[in-house]
């Protein structure tokens, strides 16, 4: 008998106070995978809530497709998905060669050389923070940082990185459930042609038109213009792939760490004894940024499309069934985390998380500057010992697919 799911995970509103924990442990106990019909014109689909379950999606890439269908729960068109895709919406051996080309820029060794960087971007917004007793601690430090740090690798100038700032939180709004502007930005493309469903894609891909001629123009040490010299089978990107791929790059380099860093705060304030540890000994460190990571699992989910018969966790699979990744269930899967909604320092490192992705082909690339970006900030306010006389209430972004808060007011 299949298992109908006790929410509509369709639904962003189910996602407005936070991941909805109590929804996924019930996932997780019932045997098989559990089924969330049709709603609102979008066809049903399979979430996978276990660990080891979502393990096994992410690794078979032949059996489980990205290129196929479409990466998020609802559907679009075959020629939506054609305008729309980059390298995360494809399978190997495409997918593969996109991401060779900046594969190199996001080693772990490699990240190591962005750190003084990072350092002074974390101290110029914890100075703003302290200098005002507090405020949006979202705005003042987990915007800025990340946006920052990949604006810098990506070569676009600073007096940008704020708008980028506003197109990347649009791009999200278009996984809420409030429909947004054609014509925002001045876009004249139709929505549904769209990542995210947002204008924001379309002003995203002019500016990424606008940088790349630059750059054609005066070649840099950056990532655009690498990109723009980059050949794949012989041939560069066009201008719609490379608007793409600098799409990508800027809404997952910021989005996923900006999420995380803005849950940071929360973080400090419920669970101080772990801090206190990291405090005392800081080789604690590694450690703690990835329990933040696992905990605020900033990217809920991601779709696969199956492409031949399976059988998953006892469940039967059909070509063209939709097949939903939460991260931010099996990141709380207690067969694979003891005590997962304890905050823990000491969580061995034989039982990682999948915040990242659950390996295989789409393994977030930046996982590392990731990483870097929140222990350097987690490490600059123990330093500072800095402590919230108070935090108030987290605003969520209004999605089903970004863990994210808008705003949340911390008093020094």
């Amino acid at each position: 008998m299949t298992a109908i799911a006790s929410a509509d995970l369709h639904d962003p509103a189910v996602f407005q106070a936070g991941i909805p924990h109590d929804v996924f442990a019930e996932m997780r106990r019932t045997p098989g995978l559990t089924w969330s019909p049709d709603s609102n014109g979008t066809r049903g689909f399979w979430s996978v809530t276990r660990f080891e379950d979502l393990v096994t999606v992410s690794r078979d890439t032949a059996t489980y497709s990205s290129g196929e269908g479409h990466i998020q729960i609802y559907d679009i068109d075959d020629d939506a998905l054609a305008a729309r895709a980059s390298m995360i919406d494809m399978d190997p051996p495409i997918h593969t060669r996109l991401r060779r080309l900046i594969s190199s820029a996001f080693t772990p060794r490699h990240v190591q050389d962005y750190r003084a960087a990072i350092q002074l971007r974390v101290a110029a917004c914890l100075d703003e923070l302290e200098a005002s007793g507090g405020g949006n601690w979202v705005d003042i430090v987990a915007k800025p940082i990340p946006i920052g740090v990949i604006c810098d690798l990506m070569g676009v100038p600073e007096a940008d990185h704020n708008y980028l700032i506003g197109l990347t939180d649009h791009l999200v709004a278009g996984t809420g459930a409030e429909p947004l502007e054609p014509t925002a930005y001045g876009n004249t493309t139709d929505l549904r042609l769209l990542p995210f469903n947002s204008p924001a894609a379309f002003a995203m891909s002019q500016y990424a038109a606008e940088l790349a001629d630059k750059r054609r123009q005066e070649p840099a040490d950056d990532l655009i213009t690498k990109l723009i010299e980059a050949e794949i089978d012989g041939e560069r990107l066009s201008t719609e792939e490379f608007a793409n791929f600098f799409r990508l790059m800027i809404f997952a380099g910021n989005e996923t760490t900006r999420s995380s860093m803005a849950h940071l705060a929360l973080h400090l304030a419920q669970f101080p004894e772990a801090f206190d540890a990291v405090r005392k000994d800081r080789s604690l460190i590694s450690a703690v940024t990835d329990e933040v990571i696992r905990y605020s699992s900033a990217i809920l989910y991601f779709r696969r499309t199956v492409m031949t018969p399976t059988v998953l966790s006892g469940t039967e699979l059909s070509p063209g069934d939709k097949v939903v990744m939460w991260y931010s269930a099996a990141n709380f899967d207690d067969a694979q985390f003891s005590n997962p909604h304890e905050f823990r320092v000491d969580r061995p490192t034989s039982s990682p998380h999948v915040a990242f992705g659950g390996g295989g082909a789409h393994f977030c690339l930046g996982a590392s500057l990731a990483r870097l970006e929140i222990a350097e900030l987690i490490a600059a306010v123990l330093d500072r010992g800095i402590s919230f006389a108070s935090v108030g209430e987290p605003e969520y972004v209004e999605s089903n697919f970004v863990n994210g808060i808008e705003n949340l007011e911390v008093a020094l």
